[in-house]
């Protein structure tokens, strides 16, 4: 029950970071991606902070292997670039680049009522169980 209340308030207080941040407003990300145009370089100080933010944590958390809660810490051990790696970072940049959303800013804005941020969500789920059925063919496909 303790994690379930810790996990809620991080949660919460990342979705108001996004909102106070202007990552929900796909207008603002949009402008931040048009280079060519009206650039607005605002976002680019939100994902500095975020990318310090990161530094720091994770350099703590490869020397831990409990969490500050006391659960196991694993970190992920794969570091390599691969072709599934490119595609889907290229994917995920084309959908952000045409919607103005990304999954952490769209579940806010959906819960603020955005319907364009919902039709977004639902799309992404939809990607989501695509790309599951599509490793579960693959997986059978090599045990075969």
């Amino acid at each position: 029950m303790q994690y379930r209340i810790t996990e809620f308030f991080v949660g919460l207080v990342f979705g108001l970071g996004l909102m106070l941040s202007g990552m929900t407003d796909p207008a603002k990300v949009l402008g931040f991606l048009d280079l060519a145009g009206l650039w607005d370089p605002s976002l680019a100080l939100v994902m500095g902070g975020a990318i310090a933010v990161g530094v720091f944590a994770f350099s703590l958390a490869k020397k831990r292997s409990l969490s500050f809660l006391g659960a196991d810490l694993r970190m992920p051990s794969k570091q390599d670039i691969d072709k599934r790696l490119v595609i889907g970072s290229l994917l995920f940049g084309a959908g952000w680049g045409l919607a103005g959303f990304c999954p952490g800013p769209a579940l806010v804005s959906v819960a603020a009522g955005q319907s364009k941020a919902a039709l977004f969500v639902v799309f992404m789920l939809i990607g989501m169980l695509i790309f599951e059925v599509a490793e579960r063919r693959a997986q059978a496909a090599q045990a075969v």
